[in-house]
């Protein structure tokens, strides 16, 4: 693992130009042990942020949940301690990361259930360029078991897509008109109009990708195999606090305003250490 404290300069210039990149085996056999644990006990027991969503077949399950880091300690060392900071600080050329919230997916088998295509920052409560996401795959990640897709280029777009559920959801609120952003393009029925992108994951390997680039994923159709992904979220040097409308509720902070860094509980600064 030592060697991927240090990304390539194609890998760091790959994420500029593209937004999204994929790094292979960044989380250890023993990150993967602890954390599959901890999945497991979050399902059995969902911490305040569970978001559960309605199987499209009434077979599988879609289990999801936020910010799982401020209740549970092996997430929270994950975040902090482990490869991803490091990461992350080469990835946004930024001399400082905070996290900003972690997220678990388990697409169970047979839960047909797509992920819309979107991108993230129009969701969250925060401004700049400097944002990015890490998707872990815990399990074999391919087409048939809900592989995410990507348009290439698309964070350097300039737009801002509405933020829309993704299903009938339980702990999901409904997302507030921004009249700034506009509506998703039917990606899905426009396929061959856009250069999409996808890669097969195994356990250890990472999808990472900025916080605007337009991405989504298909069901988990596999009869036999889980698609367990957990994401977590970090900023850099240029990102703010913005309480404009159509973010995320449980995303947002009572105790920061508009300008305002996010160094603070919320938003640990994780790198330096």
């Amino acid at each position: 693992m030592e060697e991927l404290e240090k990304l390539s300069s194609q890998l760091i210039s790959q994420f500029r130009t593209d937004g999204v990149v994929v790094i292979r085996q960044c989380v250890s056999d023993k990150w993967l042990e602890v954390l599959a644990e901890a999945v497991e006990a979050d399902i059995a027991s969902p911490g305040p942020f569970f978001h559960g969503y309605q199987s499209g077949n009434r077979q599988g399950r879609f289990h999801g949940n936020l910010r799982l880091w401020e209740h549970d300690a092996t997430f929270r060392e994950f975040c902090f301690t482990s490869l991803l900071p490091r990461l992350a600080t080469q990835l946004l050329e930024s001399q400082k990361i905070n996290l900003l919230y972690d997220q678990l997916f388990v697409k169970e088998s047979n839960t047909p259930n797509r992920t819309r295509w979107h991108n993230d920052q129009p969701y969250w409560a925060i401004r700049g360029w400097q944002v990015l996401s890490f998707w872990i795959a815990l399990d074999p990640v391919t087409e048939d078991s809900g592989a995410l897709e990507f348009i290439p280029g698309s964070h350097r777009w300039g737009r801002w897509f509405q933020p829309e559920s993704f299903g009938e959801t339980q702990g999901q609120s409904r997302y507030e008109v921004n009249p700034d952003y506009e509506p998703m393009p039917d990606i899905q029925l426009q396929r061959e109009d856009y250069p999409l992108v996808s890669w097969d994951l195994e356990p250890g390997d990472a999808y990472a990708f900025h916080g605007l680039t337009v991405h989504g994923s298909g069901g988990n159709l596999k009869g036999y195999r889980r698609r367990r992904g957990y994401a977590v979220r970090y900023t850099g040097d240029d990102v703010v606090y913005d309480s404009r409308p159509g973010t995320n509720a449980h995303l947002r902070s009572e105790n920061h305003s508009d300008g305002d860094l996010l160094d603070s509980e919320r938003y640990p600064v994780v790198w330096p250490a």
